[in-house]
């Protein structure tokens, strides 16, 4: 039996399109090779040890294990063969988690982009608002879901009550539906804990019309004025200090900081970029870079930030729009949305012999920051606030797109023809030509018809433009031959291959590790106010 190594579901750490350069070949995908798979796996058992006394959550310790089987063929994996000439290849299975993993939060950004796109968005322009949240209230929102709905809820209402009374300034109507879907990000470029909102909106709204066959028309707006998201900011800001004096009056203490006292402290660490445990513990991170002056970095600002307002600790953005026509930047503005929260492209060893690490920023700091150093004793401190709780939506769905909505089936693609107002005409949904039949690129990027998910296969030929089931040798389409999910089976078939049959070993029980445990006074909660400095 012949084989060829293994891939599992693809990276998808960038947001790369079709017409992008792209490699001619489909590339095999090793997790254990990779520099975080090989740090994670050294220190999650001293992690453990440390901590047995008060440990994490169990959900974020499945996360954690489960991201060192991910694509590892020795636990389970999917066999595929060519007919024709008998060439096999195995898939290993992925993690399937929703935390860290880039190569899962890869997958499920390009599968999410792919179904908003093609079942959701309707033609008319969108418009990116990125609301920040004070420091204090960041941390509050990481592990309460209630709280973290109901600053959504202030700002969808503030938001949705600008665009109808520029409609009617602009337009002179009375628009009703507005639209939205959010996207709640939990992490900054420099993997610290930082919740705040991506809301993709409608820019404008749409015309209530009762005529059971007629769809509602849609009115375009021009873009906001500072003056403009400053109301909206301003709204936001007096709608959460009611809803935060409402619930003051009710609130319990800290509830995270007493029934969970080492993720608090993590996720507390986290929110203000500080060292979370060990001798320098309530140290900040240690950064490179050029650094320049406060002045320097004021004066080195974008001239054109006029979509851009302020309101005490919090800021809201709204300078990306995509226009009706342009579906490609909406789909990359899609991913860029629900991008997972590391890139392994930005994370290397620093060449010193240290053994540190360093993330490097997306972009450039204000002060000249560019890199930020980690120690590898400090790498789970820092990647379990990046862990969202179980059943909690990272994706919300607002006004006429709601899933309850009763106009969303006149407004989403195949369902009504475009009547917008937009000034320009609506773009074409890509199609293959009638005298040929579809390629594997053109065949990926058709609406789907009832299947939920993406296959693999399809996500990677949409990506990267990569045929991951043709055949190499021949050229044939390789077929699902059979699932192994027993690891002793796959071990077995693992070791009549080229591919290593040995798994990684699970971490060893804290009792079995000769570790001194982190002393009890140690998870003292500290209470200040995380932005005082």
């Amino acid at each position: 039996m012949r084989t060829t190594r293994t891939c599992q579901a693809p990276t998808g750490v960038t947001g790369r399109m079709p017409h992008a350069p792209m490699p001619a070949e489909y590339a095999p995908h090793r997790p254990e090779q990779t520099l975080l798979y090989r740090c994670v796996e050294a220190q999650l058992p001293a992690f453990l040890a440390r901590h047995r006394e008060r440990p994490i959550p169990n959900f974020a310790q499945q996360e954690l294990r489960a991201f060192l089987r991910c694509g590892v063929p020795a636990f389970g994996f999917l066999r595929l063969r060519c007919d024709a000439c008998k060439l096999e290849r195995l898939v290993p299975f992925s993690c399937k988690r929703r935390g860290f993993c880039p190569s899962c939060g890869g997958r499920r950004m390009a599968d999410t982009s792919a179904h908003l796109l093609d079942r959701v968005w309707p033609r008319v322009p969108i418009r990116q608002w990125v609301l920040t949240l004070p420091y204090a209230l960041r941390y509050r929102c990481a592990y309460d879901a209630s709280l973290t709905s109901q600053v959504l809820r202030a700002f969808l209402r503030s938001l949705f009550a600008e665009l109808r009374r520029r409609a009617h300034r602009e337009h002179a109507v009375r628009a009703q539906q507005c639209g939205s879907i959010t996207f709640v990000q939990r992490f900054g470029s420099a993997m610290n804990l930082n919740l705040h909102f991506h809301t993709l909106a409608l820019d404008g709204a749409y015309l209530y019309e009762p005529h059971p066959e007629r769809p509602p028309e849609f009115v375009a707006l021009a873009p906001p004025t500072s003056e403009d998201v400053a109301r909206v900011l301003a709204g936001t800001a007096r709608r959460l200090r009611r809803l935060l004096e409402a619930r003051l009056e009710d609130a319990d203490e800290d509830a995270l900081a007493r029934d969970q006292p080492l993720l608090a402290r993590l996720a507390h660490a986290s929110v203000r970029s500080r060292i979370a445990t060990g001798p320098e513990a309530g140290q900040r991170w240690l950064r490179l870079g050029d650094r320049v002056e406060p002045g320097e970095a004021q004066e080195s600002g974008r001239p054109g930030d006029r979509a851009i307002a302020r309101h005490y600790e919090m800021s809201l953005h709204a300078e990306v729009a995509v226009p009706a026509g342009d579906r490609r930047r909406l789909e990359r503005l899609c991913r860029y949305v629900a991008r997972p929260p590391i890139a392994r492209d930005r994370l290397a060893e620093v060449p010193d012999g240290s053994g540190r690490l360093a993330l490097r920023l997306k972009s450039r700091w204000r002060d000249g920051t560019t890199h930020v150093l980690i120690e590898p004793a400090d790498l789970i401190d820092r990647l379990v606030p990046l862990i969202p709780p179980p059943r909690t939506h990272q994706a919300r769905y607002h006004g006429i797109l709601a899933p309850g909505a009763s106009l969303r089936s006149r407004v989403v693609p195949g369902h009504a023809p475009d009547t917008a107002r937009t000034g320009e005409p609506p773009g074409e949904p890509r199609a293959p030509s009638a005298q040929s039949e579809p390629s594997a690129l053109e065949a990926s990027m058709l609406p789907r018809s009832k299947a939920h998910r993406m296959r693999w296969a399809d996500l990677l030929m949409r990506v990267f433009a990569v045929d991951a089931l043709r055949c190499p040798r021949c050229g044939a389409t390789l077929r699902l031959l059979a699932a192994i999910e027993n690891p002793a089976v796959a071990r077995a078939i693992l070791a009549c291959t080229e591919l290593p049959a040995r798994a990684p070993p699970e971490p060893m029980p804290p009792a079995e590790l000769d570790v001194q445990p982190e002393p009890a006074e140690a998870f003292e909660f500290d209470q200040s106010s995380p932005y005082e400095d």
